[in-house]
C-alpha cells in the first residue's frame, strides 16, 4: 500500500473522530466523546480486519475469495453452538475457527481442484451459509433453547488503560487484541518469510513458481485454509464478543466490507487494517451521532465510507493492483 493512501485513510479516521468531538452537543466533556469514538471504532473494526486478513492469504496466493461473508456467518453460528453446548468460550472460539476452515476447504476444493469459477464458488458458499444458518437458527436453535456461555471479558493493559481519552483503546476483548496482533504477524509472514515469498510467487506467476519446485496447488490450498481460519475467528467475534446470541444474518455484510477493505488497503495487512478502521469509524459515528446529538443524517454517515472507497479505487490517490494471477486456475502440464 502506498504511503499516501495509508496517510489519507488514517487522516480520514482522525477527522471523523474530531468531527464527532466538535459537533457533539449532549456531552459536557469532549474527552468522553473522543473516548467513546475510539472504543467503538476499534470494536467495529475487529471483524472487518480479520475478514480482510483472511482475504489477504487467499488472494495473495491467487484465489479470489468473495466467500468471506459466508465463512464468517457460518463460523458465528459454529462458535455460538460450541460455546452454548459446552459452556466454554474457549471451545466456542475453536468451533468458530474450525467451521470457517470447513467452509474454506469447500471453497478450495471447488476452485482449485475442480477449477470452478472462483466468483461462482464464493457465491455458492455465501448462499449455502445464509440458508443453512437461517434454517438451523429457526428450526433447531430457537426450539432447543440454547443459551450462550456469555461474552469474552475485556483484557485491560495496566497503566495504559487508565490514561485519559486513549484509555479505552487499551481495554479490549481477546479477539480484538488478536486481530491487532495478527496485522503485524501477517505482515511479517507475507513479506519476510519463505512461506510468504512462495505465497506471493504462486499468486503472481504460478508457472514460474512451479518450475522452481513450489507446489502451487498445495500453497493455494493451505493459504485458503489459513485465511478461512482467520475468517472463522472473525465470525466468532459476533457471538462471543459482540452479542451473546446468534441471529440470522448476524454478520450483516461485514464479509463484503472486509473484501472492500482488502482492496482499499492494497492487499497488505497494515493497509487493510487502516481501511477497516475507516469503516469502523464510520459505524462508530453512526452510533455516537445519536448518543451525543450530532446533527448529521445517519444515511449520509452510512454511505460515506463506500463513497470514499469509490474515490480511492478510482485512482485519485494512486491505484492498487491485485496479484497478477488471482482468479486464474492453475493447469499443470
Amino acid at each position: 500500500m502506498s504511503r499516501n493512501r495509508f496517510l489519507f485513510i488514517m487522516g480520514t479516521v482522525i477527522a471523523l473522530i474530531l468531527l464527532t468531538v466538535v459537533l457533539g452537543r449532549n456531552s459536557d466533556s469532549p474527552q468522553i466523546v473522543a473516548a467513546s469514538m475510539l472504543a467503538t471504532t476499534l470494536r467495529f473494526a475487529t471483524p472487518i480486519t480479520l475478514g480482510a486478513l483472511a482475504g489477504l492469504f487467499c488472494e495473495r496466493s491467487g484465489v479470489v475469495n468473495i466467500a468471506i461473508e459466508g465463512m464468517m456467518l457460518a463460523a458465528a453460528m459454529g462458535a455460538f453452538v460450541g460455546a452454548a453446548v459446552t459452556q466454554s468460550l474457549g471451545v466456542g472460539i475453536l468451533a468458530g475457527i474450525l467451521t470457517g476452515m470447513i467452509m474454506g476447504l469447500l471453497h478450495a476444493w471447488l476452485s482449485i481442484t475442480f477449477k470452478v469459477d472462483q466468483i461462482v464458488s464464493g457465491t455458492v458458499i455465501n448462499i449455502l451459509a445464509a440458508g443453512l444458518t437461517g434454517f438451523i437458527d429457526t428450526q433447531v436453535l430457537s426450539k432447543a433453547g440454547l443459551r450462550s456461555a456469555g461474552l469474552l471479558p475485556q483484557i485491560p493493559i495496566p497503566i495504559l488503560s487508565d490514561l485519559p481519552v486513549v484509555g479505552p483503546i487499551f481495554r479490549q476483548q481477546p479477539i480484538a487484541w488478536t486481530a491487532i496482533i495478527l496485522v503485524v504477524v501477517v505482515h511479517y509472514v507475507m513479506f519476510h518469510t519463505r512461506w510468504g515469498l512462495r505465497t506471493r510467487a504462486v499468486g503472481e506467476n504460478p508457472r514460474a513458481a512451479d518450475t522452481v519446485g513450489i507446489r502451487v496447488k498445495y500453497m493455494r490450498y493451505m493459504n485458503v485454509l489459513i485465511g478461512a481460519g482467520i475468517a472463522g475467528l472473525g465470525g466468532a467475534y459476533f457471538t462471543l464478543e459482540g452479542v451473546p446470541s446468534f441471529e440470522t444474518q448476524i454478520t450483516n455484510g461485514r464479509g463484503f466490507i472486509a473484501l472492500a477493505a482488502l482492496i482499499f488497503g492494497g492487499w497488505t495487512s497494515f493497509g487493510s487494517w487502516a481501511a477497516a478502521l475507516l469503516f469502523g469509524a464510520a459505524n462508530a459515528l453512526q452510533i455516537n451521532a445519536q448518543q451525543f446529538g450530532i446533527p448529521i443524517p445517519s444515511q449520509f454517515v452510512g454511505m460515506f465510507p463506500y463513497l470514499l472507497t469509490i474515490v480511492v479505487l478510482a485512482g485519485v490517490i494512486g491505484r492498487a493492483y491485485p496479484p497478477a494471477a488471482v482468479g486464474t486456475p492453475y493447469e499443470t502440464e
